[in-house]
């Protein structure tokens, strides 16, 4: 997407990104060219994500089992899961990290397999156990990203000195990134998915190991960037988190998607999500320890 439209998308309100052919229409009057804007409005209506018969199998195990996914666009999208479920294999297949034994995956509305070069364009991507180039200091590693992305100098070093500044990293700036706590290294991690103003962002745990306060500032920035019209997708196991994040849900267990849709649909009439989830993952009523009778008490 044009610089210049993601920047117009900015200025739009929740419910504008809500329409799909609403949120286009602020760059069709910006820029006059009606079948410019015709394409960039169809392109907008699509959904961020389309997993189509997605499989992966290592030697006998089955990690994902041929799912379907269509992950609308504008949205926080939580993929949530017991551990061993599948959502990290899904997630390094949807952004091009592992490839598929079977299935298709469109991005943005480019095959990821086809296409990767404009996929990539138009993702960012924070796995899980981020590997960082950890002999930069984290202004240098912003600086390398970004104009390995083909940014103008100038540009990578205006937005690299904001997200610092945002995500509270601005004192740490000149610091080797080997010596980032595990909160910084995420921070530091997400400002360098976020440097090219992507359209979609891919977030494996964002969460995990990161601190109350660490927390709180990465949760500030994924709702202003969602607000604006982009999309997060990001996997978790902690439901009260996602409950609060989310506006739509895939449940995945076994290589499988047990249920998904809106936040509401998914919890149907359960009084929360954490009980949905441990009914669709069938943990419901399961014994937590009872026949542990030697563990506790007076010896």
């Amino acid at each position: 997407m044009p610089d210049q439209a993601r920047d117009q998308a900015r200025d739009r309100t929740p419910a504008e990104r809500a329409a799909g052919a609403e949120r286009a229409a602020g760059a069709e009057g910006a820029t006059g060219a009606e079948g410019a804007a015709g394409a960039e409005r169809a392109a907008r209506a699509e959904p961020a994500v389309q997993v189509e018969g997605l499989w992966k199998r290592f030697g006998e195990h089955i990690a994902v089992a041929g799912i379907d996914l269509e992950l609308p666009a504008g949205q926080f999208i939580g993929l949530v899961g017991p551990n061993g479920a599948g959502k990290t294999t899904t997630l390094s297949m949807v952004t091009g990290l592992l490839r598929p034994d079977q299935g298709r995956v469109r991005v943005a509305g480019h095959d990821v397999w086809r296409d990767p070069v404009e996929v990539k364009a138009r993702i960012g991507v924070l796995p899980e156990g981020l590997r960082l180039f950890e002999r930069l200091s984290g202004r240098e590693l912003l600086g390398y990203t970004g104009r390995l992305r083909g940014l103008p100098g100038a540009e990578v070093d205006k937005r690299a000195t904001q997200l610092l500044d945002v995500l509270d990293l601005a004192g740490a700036q000149h610091k080797l990134v080997v010596d980032y706590s595990t909160g910084m290294r995420k921070k530091i991690g997400l400002a360098a998915a976020l440097l090219h103003n992507p359209q979609v962002l891919f977030l494996d745990e964002p969460f995990e190991g990161v601190d109350p306060v660490s927390a709180q500032t990465i949760r500030g920035v994924l709702e202003r960037y969602t607000d604006s019209g982009a999309t997060v997708v990001f996997s978790s196991h902690v439901m009260e988190l996602v409950e609060s994040l989310c506006d739509w849900v895939a449940v995945m267990v076994a290589g499988r998607i047990r249920a998904q849709g809106t936040l509401e649909e998914v919890r149907g009439d359960a009084p929360s999500l954490q009980n949905a989830f441990l009914e669709l993952v069938g943990a419901q009523g399961r014994g937590a320890g009872e026949s542990l009778d030697w563990l506790g008490g007076a010896r």
